[in-house]
């Protein structure tokens, strides 16, 4: 009876469970004091200076105006700002940076001037045999290379202050958490940005990311929550009816994502958005469109540009995309128009400072 129930209970136990850990020995963000946890923003908004931790954290936590009697936070943040936990005399960072999970590095760059993220790793992760990416941003120095099998807690690089908008004194990491979004990145840049693309895939435009912290609290919470399950699970903003032709390759790669039959025919997929651009839902539709358009969105009397980093425009419950909200689907379905058709990308970098 024992044996019968112990085999119970390694059934119901996931094969797989995420396993997961800060990047540094900053752990404040599970001892419920934000401020010792995210590095601040300097501000000025409307005369007033401050330096709110909050801007360190993940979404619209930047950038206020004021629209009526409301103020807006505009400018998305797409991961987390973590400040140094030691700092030598001079005051630099001493922390080193490890790898939240087990994975393996696919992108370092060692040139700060490349990107915003100065200085930067990117590592792959096979959560249940899909693959996410977490980004480390900043380094003063990087000593992991694409290749390198890292386990939870391999150390990566340390903690600097390379990229834009950074100084000695907000010296942190930025920590993503993300989707990778096209598997051809280099064509949609080609198409819609120009210059020189140093990262390849792991450009930071071709990754979306998820609510990081929010992951590491949930998971603390629940050590059996799914990756794929928090993805799934974050709030809806808006919904996008794409026409539906042959094979798909997000589709193909995220199957955890689509909803029903993916292989039952249907004219159209519908997608589903959070308000930061993070894709967390595929399903069949059967409405036939004849190019991307909003089909859902959520009720709000303030513009839906100032709430969703600019990809849809209108209020109330109407909306519609906007030239960056087209690139973006673009990205995702690998469908670039020719290069002698292309204007200069409007698509909105996420901050990464």
């Amino acid at each position: 009876m024992l044996r019968t129930l112990a085999l119970a209970a390694a059934f119901l136990t996931p094969l797989f469970a995420v396993e997961l850990q800060l990047p540094t020995e900053n752990h404040h963000l599970f001892t419920g004091e934000p401020e010792k946890f995210y590095m601040y923003v300097d501000r000025t908004f409307e005369g007033e200076t401050s330096k709110p931790w909050e801007g360190g954290s993940f979404g619209f936590v930047r950038t206020p105006i004021r629209i009526g009697q409301d103020v807006v936070l505009t400018k998305f943040h797409e991961g987390v700002d973590i400040q140094p936990d030691k700092r030598d005399k001079a005051g630099n960072p001493l922390d080193l940076i490890m790898s939240v999970s087990d994975g393996t590095v696919v992108h370092s760059s060692n040139v700060a001037g490349r990107s915003n993220y100065g200085k930067y790793v990117v590592v792959e992760h096979r959560f249940e045999g899909d693959a996410f990416y977490s980004v480390y941003a900043h380094l003063a120095e990087v000593t992991a290379k694409p290749g390198d099998a890292v386990k939870k807690g391999s150390v990566l690089g340390r903690m600097g202050y390379t990229g834009a908008g950074i100084d000695r004194t907000r010296a942190h990491l930025h920590l993503e958490m993300c989707l990778l979004m096209s598997g051809n990145f280099e064509g949609w840049h080609h198409a819609f940005s120009g210059g020189t693309n140093f990262h390849g895939n792991f450009n930071g435009m071709n990754l979306a990311g998820m609510d990081v912290a929010g992951l590491f609290l949930a998971h603390q919470k629940n050590p059996e929550l799914r990756v794929q399950d928090f993805v799934l699970n974050s709030p809806a903003y808006f919904k996008v009816t794409i026409p539906r032709d042959g094979a798909w390759n997000f589709a193909e790669r995220h199957r955890w994502m689509v909803k029903g039959d993916m292989n039952a025919p249907s004219p159209s997929w519908e997608l589903s958005f959070t308000a930061t651009g993070l894709i967390n839902g595929i399903t069949p539709s059967p409405r036939p469109v004849a190019e991307p358009v909003v089909t859902a969105v959520r009720n709000s009397r303030i513009g839906h540009r100032h709430l969703t980093r600019g990809l849809i425009d209108g209020t109330g419950n109407g909306a519609a995309l906007t030239r960056s909200g087209k690139q973006l689907i673009a990205l995702l379905t690998d469908d670039f128009p020719t290069p002698a058709a292309t204007t200069p990308a409007t698509h909105t970098t996420p901050g990464s400072q």
